[in-house]
């Protein structure tokens, strides 16, 4: 039953942050330089890892496609499968678990540390809402920085998929064809479903990080601890929501 109680006090507080973060929204223009701040922190610090790992798991998925459609002569939808699989499912839940990974964790820790030498306190003492500096940037930076991620994602898994498709010797599939495969098979809904799943995926992880961290009580001991648990909720959340939100998608 406790924790039951928990569950529901941690979602309730976080719904009460998005609520506060947003009623400040006519200050942003003022705080333009920390939306820009974390817009790079967020995107271009992460872009990297997005692309490594894009391009290896387009090229898993083109390897693995080859190899089951070899034996009925099927290689020709290789880009269709690999196109769509990314475009749908895979870069955006990949794209978020890495920003939780990468980007939510460095946030709980700033807001938990801050929370716990009073920084955030001190804050308040001084009448400025936590809400309009610490948390509102981040949530308009995350809705920014998903789709970009999102898309850059899908292009160098396709890439990786197409390298992966030309060179290995049971395949062979020329490149034009594989991706003459996604131009045929995947739609700009396809790709538009996948924007809508990042978006939300990204903005709930960095709620709940943001929640997390600024929920921290304790001493120093307790910041490990609420990194830790920001990042398990937001990839319990991340694939919870998966399920959900296709649902919702495929029904429309």
């Amino acid at each position: 039953m406790k924790q039951i109680n928990k569950i529901l006090e941690d979602f309730g507080s976080t719904i009460i942050l998005a609520l506060r973060a947003f009623s400040y929204l006519p200050c942003l223009p003022r705080q333009w330089y920390r939306l820009v701040e974390q817009c790079y922190l967020i995107g271009y610090t992460t872009l990297p890892i997005v692309a490594i790992l894009s391009f290896f798991i387009g090229g898993v998925l083109a390897l693995q496609a080859g190899y089951s459609l070899a034996p009925v002569a099927a290689q020709d939808f290789i880009g269709s499968l690999v196109g769509l699989s990314l475009a749908r499912e895979l870069a955006p839940v990949m794209t978020a678990i890495l920003v939780a990974g990468r980007v939510g964790s460095a946030i709980s820790a700033e807001l938990a540390t801050m929370k716990v030498y009073q920084e955030v306190d001190a804050l308040v003492t001084m009448n400025i809402p936590p809400e309009r500096i610490l948390v509102m940037p981040r949530l308009i930076a995350i809705l920014i920085m998903m789709p970009i991620l999102t898309i850059i994602a899908n292009l160098i898994g396709w890439i990786g998929g197409a390298v992966v498709a030309q060179n290995v010797d049971f395949i062979q599939l020329d490149t034009r064809i594989y991706f003459q495969g996604i131009k045929n098979f995947v739609t700009f809904r396809d790709i538009l479903d996948g924007l809508i799943k990042a978006e939300i995926f990204g903005f709930v992880t960095i709620l709940v990080c943001c929640n997390v961290g600024l929920q921290t009580v304790g001493g120093p001991r307790e910041i490990g601890s609420s990194v830790t648990r920001a990042v398990v909720i937001s990839l319990i959340l991340i694939l919870l929501l998966d399920y959900f939100v296709t649902s919702v998608l495929l029904k429309f």
